[in-house]
């Protein structure tokens, strides 16, 4: 199993930062990488909170994790720290055991100089994930969260 991390700097407050991590239309529109769609089946943003997610390519070539071309995972929110940390419990949905078993995700936000370091750490990535993907994938969502939060 192998961590990733991946951080950007968003010119906005904590709290709007944070609060865009935890609500459910936010995070259909930031938490997708570039080339897939996102469906929120369920989000509970509270700890001990449940949450399902599809994420379906948009082309026919990449295979899914779940099914032919899409991504589903589910978790439960483990740890909120208003306006500075956010940990999540996932998993993919899948029967190929080199992408089963539970991943730690961690926001952790840093609040100075009006604006928010936002560091995403993947801990438990499943050895059919490579590790350059998954930054790659997290790349592209902190810069939607970014583009996001910062036009809001």
């Amino acid at each position: 199993m192998t961590t990733t991390r991946v951080s950007v700097r968003i010119s906005a407050p904590a709290s709007a930062v944070y609060s865009a991590i935890l609500d459910e239309k936010a995070v259909a529109v930031w938490m997708v990488p570039d080339g897939m769609t996102s469906h929120v089946h369920s989000f509970e943003a509270s700890e001990g909170g449940y949450f399902r997610i599809s994420l379906t390519y948009d082309s026919s070539d990449p295979a899914g994790k779940s099914t032919e071309h899409t991504d589903t995972y589910h978790g439960r929110f483990v740890e909120l720290v208003p306006d500075a940390k956010v940990v999540q419990i996932t998993e993919f949905e899948t029967d190929d055991r080199s992408l089963q078993g539970e991943m730690r995700i961690t926001y952790e936000l840093v609040d100075g100089d009006g604006a928010t370091e936002v560091i995403g750490t993947h801990e438990g990535l499943p050895d059919g994930v490579a590790p350059s993907d998954n930054e790659e994938g997290w790349r592209m969502s902190l810069g939607k969260l970014k583009t996001l939060v910062e036009t809001a």
